[in-house]
């Protein structure tokens, strides 16, 4: 019985540690996430890197795939580096781009060796050895980490799988530097493109304020920078926001801006479409791959072409489909349902989710490799709450816009009407309020809207209250293993698999689980 407790003691112990490992990987991707600047690059391993991994310089070496030259896109020692080349085939680089695993350097071996200047300064500094780590591609850069430190024992196991878990990352925040240095490049005068966006002021009787979005509150200004900045680019983006926020209206302020605005914009919901269907929607299916498919179907990503698709709910895509949007992303092609045939794709991908998908990837239901890629470029739409100053433009809009298609002559509400409108909650939002001006619409009975009736938010006694429940050790890792399990839908092994996230052997799993009692039917069901 005591061995028993104390094998459940270090496996809830090497969960915990999984747990702690993944939300620091999180926390380091998100923060890498909002970086347009090498600055604010900086910023992040002085404050977030260095006292994790305790590097004494940190490296990033970066060329084009067609270049055989490779340059120093940023040192930690030496923030301002210079534009000097270096051979590709210099011992290190090379090295590093042709390994799967990190490659260690002993620097003290280096006399008498050709070896790059950089390295040698660091070498005439004392540093004992070196690493060096091949970043995953983004758009055909190829990227490689060197970090240095002092003391040979510094860098950890552990460190290494946190460097190779936000590798993708890192490679989409230089990216994500490097266009936006060069949109810098092409618009000289950046102050001349916010001008132009802040000069389209909302009206009363307009019916656009940016590319239709109403709202001139300085929350909704960072929006419009934020569209006009992404806007350009080919980069992917992620609009998160409460349900009713308008995502979709900025994913169609981004394409009506972009060099795709001739071609139309193919939007998906992913909430609305059924499991079973949402492949056979996304990439198509051949005539006979499966019952029912009784004609060639092309899905939407073949239908966007070279224009933008918009997944409206993302996080709502079930896991099973993750990788292979995946790929999309990554590979930039995709195979219909029963095709044999690579089809190439060039649609600029734009996302939306009213969850946390960072909380999505901490309790196992969104893909953390997924996550890193779609979150190139986030937008965070604020609440209608949190921009209060701009609830009478929107009810002013929505008015002149419903009481025009209704034939009714309403043009204004009470000050009292407006009074009550500033003080609500708006829990659901720009749509909320849009239902609510339509419905006083048409209960009024005057020019002037007096009256308006806000529902009621009720919280029941059970949320409000906080139960305490004692629960035993194999209690708790016979429920945390059974979540795992169902949010694999039931795969135990495999790149997919409940293992790979549990941190165990296969074997050991099922072992486990068949001594906690745990049966098919019970995540299967």
């Amino acid at each position: 019985m005591q061995k028993q407790t104390d094998q459940t003691a270090i496996l809830m112990n090497r969960l915990q540690e999984r747990e702690r490992e993944q939300s620091l990987i999180l926390s380091i991707c998100t923060e890498f996430a909002k970086v347009l600047s090498r600055k604010d690059f900086q910023i992040i391993l002085q404050n977030t890197l260095k006292p994790i991994f305790n590097f004494d310089d940190f490296i990033i070496a970066s060329t084009d795939e067609k270049e055989s030259e490779y340059q120093l896109f940023h040192q930690f020692l030496q923030p301002k580096t210079s534009d000097k080349n270096y051979e590709l085939k210099d011992g290190f680089f090379d090295v590093c781009m042709e390994s799967a695993e990190t490659v260690i350097f002993d620097l003290k071996n280096l006399s008498g060796k050709k070896v790059p200047d950089f390295i040698s300064k660091i070498n005439d500094s004392g540093f004992k050895n070196g690493i060096g780590i091949c970043l995953p591609y983004i758009n055909g850069n190829r990227n490689v980490l060197f970090l240095f430190f002092k003391n040979p024992t510094t860098f950890t196991r552990e460190s290494n799988r946190i460097i190779s878990r936000i590798g993708t990352q890192l490679s989409i925040t230089i990216q994500n530097i490097l266009t936006s240095e060069q949109l810098e490049n092409k618009f000289s005068d950046y102050k001349s493109i916010r001008k132009s966006s802040e000069e389209i002021k909302p009206e009363v009787n307009s019916s656009e304020n940016f590319q239709g979005i109403i709202g001139k509150s300085p929350s909704m200004q960072k929006v419009y920078d934020l569209i006009s900045q992404v806007a350009v680019s080919q980069s992917t983006v992620l609009i998160s926001g409460e349900t009713g926020t308008g995502k979709e209206l900025v994913a169609k302020a981004i394409h009506n801006l972009s060099g795709n605005s001739n071609q139309k914009m193919v939007k998906v919901n992913c909430a609305s479409i059924p499991v079973n269907l949402i492949e056979s929607e996304l990439f198509g299916h051949e005539k006979g791959s499966f019952t029912g498919a009784t004609d060639l179907r092309i899905g939407k990503f073949e239908q966007a072409g070279n224009s933008t698709i918009f997944l409206d709910e993302i996080g709502e895509l079930p896991l099973e489909l993750q990788g292979k949007l995946l790929r999309v992303l990554q590979e930039k092609e995709i195979e219909r349902i029963g095709g044999k045939q690579t089809i190439k794709v060039n649609a600029r991908v734009i996302v939306a989710t009213n969850r946390s998908l960072e909380k999505e990837v901490a309790d196992g239901n969104f893909r953390s490799d997924l996550f890193y890629r779609l979150n190139v470029f986030p937008i965070q739409i604020p609440a209608l709450r949190d921009r209060k100053q701009d609830i009478q433009d929107l009810a002013n809009y929505f008015l002149k816009k419903h009481s025009e298609k209704a034939g009714q002559k309403v043009n204004g509400f009470s000050k009292k009407v407006e009074k009550a409108m500033t003080a609500n909650s708006w829990q659901g939002n720009v749509r909320e309020l849009e239902n609510m001006v339509e419905r006083s619409l048409l209960f009024a009975k005057s020019e002037t809207i007096k009256e308006m009736d806000f529902p009621e938010i009720v919280v029941s006694a059970s949320n409000s209250e906080f139960h305490l429940c004692t629960k035993t050790l194999q209690e708790v890792e016979k429920e945390h293993i059974l979540k795992v399990v169902k949010n694999c839908n039931g795969r135990i092994s495999g790149p997919q698999g409940a293992a790979i996230l549990l941190g165990l052997p296969a074997t050991t799993l099922i072992s486990r689980m068949q001594k906690l009692g745990i049966k098919k039917e019970h995540f299967l069901a």
